[in-house]
């Protein structure tokens, strides 16, 4: 029976730590590249557009003003939220489909 360290498949420690010194950077790099990519989303026909970042911040709202109905505010606030979520769900999904990408499908805890 040997006893040590198991073999890993083949491959050491030194190796490991340099795959994953790899994967953190990549990981790194995508995420930098997703903070700058734009998602947009319309409600309404186009009546309310908002642009949000990968990091999940709205940059723009736009809001054709045919839209706006001073007797109905809660119409236009409903197609506000609903442009906003739309347009961060977009970011997620995205963010989401980078990194399954780098990390092979693997669910790994703090990542996501």
């Amino acid at each position: 029976m040997a006893y040590g360290r198991p073999n890993m498949g083949g491959m050491n420690q030194k190796q490991m730590m340099k795959q994953a010194q790899k994967l953190q950077e990549q990981m790194m790099a995508a995420q930098a590249k997703l903070m700058e990519t734009e998602f947009s989303a319309s409600t309404g026909g186009g009546a309310v557009k908002v642009t949000v970042t990968g990091d999940l911040r709205v940059k723009s709202l736009s809001i054709d003003p045919d839209a706006f109905d001073p007797e109905d505010i809660e119409m236009l606030e409903d197609m506000i939220l609903a442009a906003i979520n739309d347009a961060i769900g977009s970011a997620e999904a995205a963010s989401s489909q980078q990194m399954s990408a780098l990390t092979g499908g693997l669910n790994i805890p703090g990542l996501f």
